[in-house]
């Protein structure tokens, strides 16, 4: 089969962002970035399966470990 572009593929394992030209993210995430991203899935799984009672039980548990 002819090549029909003249670019070439970009090397394996260097990701998107560096074959479109962009900056390679960093390894670590900040922490509230990462609640930013899972809360709302955490919220929708908790409503879809009824958790609601074991999120405020945990909640309080932690909450009286830290003597509030």
């Amino acid at each position: 089969m002819a090549e029909t572009s003249g670019r070439t593929a970009p090397a394996q394992g260097r990701g998107v962002a560096s074959a479109l030209g962009g900056h390679q993210p960093s390894s670590t995430r900040h922490p509230l970035v990462a609640v930013a991203m899972v809360l709302p899935l955490a919220i929708l799984l908790a409503v879809l399966f009824g958790g609601w009672e074991a999120v405020i039980t945990q909640a309080s548990s932690v909450a009286g470990m830290l003597g509030r």
